[in-house]
């Protein structure tokens, strides 16, 4: 008797990706294969995302595939949280389950396609690290979930909850486990990375036979034993993170921070109910770089934010050429249902969205051009990514996968994806740099 197959889609951000490995890790510990094929699954999972609108959107179109081409389909993730509009755009679906749902998604592939009752999860090999979607050389490390935070334009804590950390043993026995399977880059995620440890008080844990503090600082302390690259993402700019940046100075981790600012408003931070401290950020970034001269920092925006004026748009582009980040992103305000922004007076046009978002992506792009031509005559490790016919694809420290830029290498190196390997640089554009092996 062959192994059933289940057919996986993941949609959304790296930590619902985390969700996906979790539910695949425990489907092959069961025997199941999985299969990219909805043609030849037993069962097709969809970890749907649930966030803005086009996600949405997005989402919604994958389950409907998922149906016309197998029509034995679960849903699972953050759109879950929203079953009646699920079931009456797609009533065949088997079961829909929220966020985090890990056993009701494996009970609801047991009842579609039943397991291989001799399949022996001792003999039959499942590795270490469980299954992953990332490719070999880097993979994201979930620290925590939910958020505590109640920012007006976001779902995520009525989805995923309030803030719940992970024992810090268990948060580097996985790392350990990453990086002795081959892992070169870890990539720290959470909803908000440097609240890690806040619900338990900072209470320490073991790792190594050692106490260990459930803390952002102490973390990375310890990751940067291991040996790889660590990187944090969706980190929100407490005080303390002002104590990792001697780590990044030191090369203990990537000089690179994660922080999204949404705007730089006063009037239209405490509207978004984020902090509204933009001449203290400022001046923090500025000690940040005095502090570690090589450091990158990446964020993103929203404009078109109900009640955002022109000034205070251009009051953002101001802002934005004081504080010279390096990489950021940029969406327009889209409505989402449940978020409190909706009930905000002087919603903006979208014609004026779509202009500002213009505007401020040609202001960005201009700064990063810049600061990225600065690095032409340097020397940079870079790690692999790909190889192409011109060489190799990779990024430097500067660069997390899929939202930064890349550096493309030439040389007379064999190289494969996972090296890590020093290349000057010798050309650079808007967003990614061209380099040769050394």
């Amino acid at each position: 008797m062959s192994s059933p197959k289940v057919g996986f889609v993941s949609l959304g951000c790296p930590k619902a990706l985390v969700d996906s490995e979790r539910i695949l890790t425990q489907l092959r510990t069961e025997g199941y294969s999985i299969t990219p094929d909805y043609d030849d699954a037993d069962v097709v999972v969809v970890n749907t995302c649930g966030f803005i609108d086009s996600a949405k959107a997005e989402s919604l179109e994958a389950i409907g595939e998922a149906i016309a081409e197998n029509g034995k389909v679960i849903v699972t993730g953050c759109m879950g949280v929203e079953e009646a509009m699920i079931r009456d755009l797609h009533p065949a679906v088997l079961a829909v389950t929220g966020p985090q749902q890990y056993e009701q998604v494996v009970r609801a592939v047991h009842a579609a396609a039943p397991p291989d009752l001799q399949h022996d999860p001792y003999v039959d090999l499942v590795p270490p690290q469980g299954i992953k979607l990332t490719p070999r050389h880097y993979a994201y490390l979930k620290i925590s979930e939910g958020c505590n935070h109640r920012c007006s334009f976001c779902i995520i804590p009525s989805m995923r909850g309030d803030l719940v950390s992970r024992p810090i043993g268990d948060v580097m026995g996985e790392a350990q486990r990453l990086v002795k399977a081959g892992v070169q880059e870890l990539l720290v995620i959470s909803q908000d990375t440097s609240a890690y440890g806040v619900d338990v008080k900072f209470r320490s844990g073991f790792w190594n036979g050692r106490p260990i503090k459930t803390h952002l600082t102490q973390l990375c302390e310890a990751l940067s034993e291991l040996g790889v690259w660590t990187r944090l993402h969706y980190v929100y700019p407490y005080p303390h993170v002002d104590e990792v940046i001697p780590l990044m100075a030191q090369g203990k981790i990537l000089p690179y921070l994660d922080i999204p600012f949404q705007h730089a408003s006063p009037r239209i931070l405490k509207a978004m109910k984020r902090p509204a401290f933009e001449d203290r950020t400022l001046a923090r970034i500025k000690k940040w770089r005095e502090a570690c001269p090589d450091l990158t920092l990446r964020s993103t925006f929203i404009v078109g934010f109900p009640g955002e004026t022109e000034a205070e748009f251009q009051y953002l582009l101001d802002w934005m050429s004081e504080a010279q980040l390096d990489r950021v992103g940029c969406f327009q305000y889209s409505p989402v249902k449940g978020a409190s922004a909706n009930q905000l007076p002087d919603p903006v046009a979208d014609e004026v969205k779509q202009d500002r978002w213009d505007r401020f992506m040609a202001h960005q792009q201009a700064i990063s051009t810049a600061r990225l031509a600065r690095k032409v005559g340097r020397e940079i490790d870079v790690l692999v990514d790909e190889i192409d016919t011109d060489g190799a694809i990779g990024r430097s420290s500067a660069d997390a996968p899929e939202i930064d830029g890349n550096v493309f290498v030439s040389g007379q190196r064999k190289l494969k994806p996972g090296d890590k390997v020093r290349v000057r640089v010798t050309g650079s554009d808007e967003y990614d740099l061209y380099a040769e092996t050394i």
